[in-house]
């Protein structure tokens, strides 16, 4: 996706930069993989506020993404790729072999019509999804398990990604971002290459407002 930027005909458009999303799925989320969620107001179940400046914003709805892809060695093909208002990167509608449908993280460089599996000794390719023992170290992965079974947990946000670093028994060594090195078990599994929307980091909304408080 690319920046997009706008013409100074006022003071918030001068230094506006936002995502270009006129790629995306222009449509409403699949209904059996959605449903609406409940504004809280910022407040908790004692009804005392807890986020301070939160309340009203537009509907939602909560896409249910799957972060275990534990359909193994069944293939799936990229239908239509969305955007998520309840996280940073984008999601993509992904229909398996045997027509069951699902949403997942939608990998950067990926394309509508691109086939994607996960499993055992899967080819190192963009959105396949295989414990890091079959990883060669020095790859790029996302949505990665810190406990085999229990669902990616690291690297699920725009343009993030780790480097499986190398092994050591029976842990993988990866490399966080933050420079930080973590061992899991190499039986946890993570899909190659790195999350969509990079230029999420890049957005600019523009002025901002004026402080009405001020005496």
């Amino acid at each position: 996706m690319a920046l997009k930027t706008f013409k100074s005909y006022t003071k918030s458009t001068r230094g506006t930069v936002l995502v270009d999303r006129k790629n995306l799925w222009k449509g409403k989320p699949l209904k059996s993989l959605s449903y609406g969620t409940t504004s809280t107001g910022g407040r908790n179940n004692l009804g005392r506020i807890t986020s301070r400046h939160k309340g009203a914003g537009h509907k939602q709805k909560y896409r249910q993404v799957d972060f275990y892809r534990k359909k193994d060695d069944i293939e799936a093909k990229i239908e239509r790729i969305e955007y998520d208002p309840n996280r940073s990167s984008y999601v993509a509608l992904i229909k398996y072999s045997d027509n069951q449908m699902s949403y997942i993280i939608a990998p950067n460089k990926i394309n509508i019509g691109d086939t994607i599996v996960s499993g055992r000794n899967k080819e190192i390719k963009v959105g396949n999804c295989m414990p890091l023992s079959d990883i060669p170290p020095g790859t790029q992965v996302h949505n990665v398990e810190l406990v085999e079974g229990g669902g990616g947990k690291l690297a699920r946000s725009a343009g993030a990604s780790v480097t499986l670093s190398g092994f050591d028994d029976e842990y993988a060594i990866i490399k966080l971002s933050s420079g930080e090195s973590r061992k899991v078990r190499i039986g946890c599994k993570a899909t190659i290459g790195t999350v969509s929307n990079p230029d999420q980091k890049n957005i600019k909304i523009g002025k901002a407002g004026r402080n009405r408080w001020k005496g």
